[in-house]
């Protein structure tokens, strides 16, 4: 039997949570932030396995004008086969008002042998919002085969394209996904998007980060970085640095 679940985060200036509902595996628990009162922090607890095959889950956040919200997770979400071979589906939708700030930081999602998860990422940010988004794919848990995955990133600002970005990986993906122009052999991909204010002075340069990350400048203060590892705790060092190279006057959260 498949499972339709949604999770809601509403979050307000002074570090204040109206809405905070969460459904099935999506608990959601407000967790203390080290960057003070004003600033909310809310922890995706999964509450039991999923999603499975079949299963449709969502997240939807938005930070209305002034506030600052950090979602994390305490642990990796796990892409499972169900007991018929059916395609899960996992949306999240962020909305980000004026002036307002959110830091996605889920841990990694892992495609286990066998699963099939179609994942959507759809992210409107009004023109002067601010982001740090980190995304974490591991295809496989250890020494195993990775499930079939097809990830989407959507981004507008001010109604307009940022960025829009489709991946595919596994069983079902078209072919070369895991040649050298793609994943070279490695078993963990991820990107961090940073959005803020910006001028053309502070612009970055494209550039490579290491040996395994790419960074890409998208305009108006937006930086993407790119980067594939052997595993998730290597993957999670690249981003790591890659934040600490390209967040200045974006707090940590």
């Amino acid at each position: 039997m498949s499972l339709t679940a949604t999770a809601r985060v509403v979050a307000a200036p002074g570090g204040r949570l109206p809405v905070l509902a969460g459904e099935g595996p999506l608990a959601l628990r407000r967790t203390r932030s080290a960057d003070g009162p004003d600033r909310s922090r809310v922890t995706v607890v999964g509450a039991m396995s999923a999603p499975l095959g079949g299963d449709r889950l969502a997240v939807e956040v938005e930070v209305l004008e002034g506030a600052a919200l950090t979602v994390d997770a305490a642990a990796a979400t796990v892409a499972l086969p169900g007991r018929l071979a059916r395609r899960a589906h996992y949306d999240v939708r962020l909305t980000v008002g004026q002036d307002a700030e959110l830091h996605w930081l889920p841990e990694q999602l892992i495609s286990a042998r066998g699963s099939d998860l179609r994942m959507t990422t759809t992210v409107d940010l009004a023109p002067s919002a601010r982001l740090v988004l980190r995304e974490e794919q591991v295809l496989g848990r250890h020494g195993e085969e990775t499930g079939t995955l097809f990830t989407r990133l959507t981004v507008r600002r001010a109604g307009r394209p940022l960025l829009d970005q489709e991946l595919a990986y596994g069983p079902g993906a078209p072919g070369g996904w895991d040649g050298g122009a793609v994943l070279g052999g490695h078993r963990a991909t991820g990107q961090l998007l940073v959005v803020r204010e910006g001028t053309a002075h502070s612009e970055p340069r494209p550039r490579l980060l290491g040996e395994t990350a790419v960074l890409t400048p998208l305009g108006g203060g937006a930086v993407l970085v790119t980067a594939v590892a052997p595993d998730a705790r290597a993957l999670r060092q690249v981003l790591d640095v890659a934040l600490s190279d390209v967040k200045d006057g974006v707090p940590s959260g």
